[in-house]
């Protein structure tokens, strides 16, 4: 539910600080499903990596003293040296549909470009239909379709299409994805 002051605070974009780690990292605990793309992590390191990096295309949104939303970008795809890479974007709930998301990216791959990133890259996961309309209405187009091929090892379980299988073994349903980027 949204606070009472969540659509009329003025929204500001400003570059990660360390005194952003905090509120980035529990917006991302409760914002992404790690287990639908199992080769990444939601850490303190992988938001950290960024504050050292040498591109500053990392920025949060503030609404006053609160985190509204924020984009981790770099300079390191591992492909392409001359490659940005828009790594993860998420808003929060409360002041989701007010462009901040939109904002981010664009500041972002302005960021990224200016570095010299000839492209920004991005990846968004199959089910998660809001963040590639997001990509599309941003100048992003699919390049690349990749399936991630999973064969468990001993006691283990598959995940299958981004869906958590034990998840979906208890309830009947997939994991719903709250993810605002990747």
């Amino acid at each position: 539910m949204a606070t009472p002051d969540a659509h009329d605070t003025e929204i500001t974009l400003h570059p990660l600080r360390p005194k952003h780690l905090p509120a980035v990292l529990e917006l991302g605990e409760r914002v992404y499903d790690t287990d639908a793309m199992p080769y990444t992590g939601w850490s303190l390191t992988a938001v950290a990596t960024h504050l050292d990096a040498s591109v500053p295309a990392c920025r949060v949104a503030m609404a006053g003293d609160r985190l509204a939303g924020f984009v981790l970008g770099s300079m390191t795809f591992e492909q392409r040296e001359d490659w940005g890479y828009l790594e993860w974007i998420a808003v929060d709930p409360d002041f989701q549909g007010r462009g901040v998301a939109g904002r981010l990216v664009q500041d972002c791959c302005a960021a990224l470009t200016e570095a010299g990133a000839s492209s920004v890259v991005t990846d968004v996961e199959v089910n998660n239909t809001a963040s590639a309309t997001l990509m599309r209405r941003n100048g992003f187009t699919e390049g690349v379709t990749v399936t991630l091929f999973v064969r468990p090892g001993a006691g283990e379980t598959a995940h299958r299409g981004g869906i958590s299988l034990p998840h979906f073994a208890r309830t009947g349903r997939p994991r719903p994805t709250h993810r605002d980027g990747r």
